[in-house]
């Protein structure tokens, strides 16, 4: 795990899976940067982070990147912006700032980042979490989407929270997720340079 500049690149050799029929994109290993939001805690205090790690490493993916950062706009949506582009990050996952406190600020920062939502997660992740703390289901707003390519899944601070999010939803789906969100950022980025040839 590194914690350091978001702007450095290091690619971790992924080992993209060859399975058959449509999971041929699925990335076996993922590279995980995990981002704490909090104007409160800090690394040595963020038992959230630490559960994002665990669930993480437990399943054989790899954390790349770590990171806290305060409660504020600019800064959340810079540091999610500069970690989707390193190479040996395949998702980033984030955990605080989805509430309704002035200070939940991290559901506008990212948003103006996602090239596509992916609303099934929140709508998930709200089911799941009713069968543990019923209606209060509507004050959290875990969203996610793709940046760059890289899936961006922003859960709650709680720690319950993040266990159930990661566990039940991010990793089952991720790694073919990631691969196909990856695969078609790069198609994409063909076609681009295509057009600027053709000029």
């Amino acid at each position: 795990m590194t914690e350091g500049n978001a702007d450095e690149h290091d690619d971790h050799g992924h080992e993209h899976g060859e399975g058959h029929g449509h999971h041929h994109d699925d990335i076996e290993t993922l590279g995980v940067s995990v981002v704490t939001i909090s104007s409160t805690r800090s690394l040595d205090d963020d038992p959230s982070g630490d559960a994002i790690v665990s669930a993480c490493t437990d399943a054989g993916h790899d954390v790349v990147y770590r990171e806290l950062v305060p409660d504020d706009h600019d800064r959340i949506q810079s540091i999610v912006g500069q970690l989707s582009k390193r190479d040996d990050t395949d998702i980033v996952v984030t955990t605080g700032g989805t509430g309704v406190s002035p200070d939940d600020v991290t559901v506008e920062a990212v948003d103006r980042l996602f090239a596509k939502r992916l609303p099934g997660f929140g709508e998930l992740f709200r089911r799941l979490s009713y069968d543990e703390v019923g209606t209060r289901v509507v004050g959290t707003r875990a969203t996610a989407g793709v940046v760059e390519g890289v899936p961006v899944f922003c859960l709650p601070g709680s720690t319950d929270a993040v266990r159930l999010g990661v566990e039940e939803v991010v990793l089952p789906e991720t790694p073919h997720l990631a691969g196909l969100a990856r695969h078609e950022d790069e198609a994409d980025e063909e076609t681009e340079s295509g057009d600027e040839d053709a000029k």
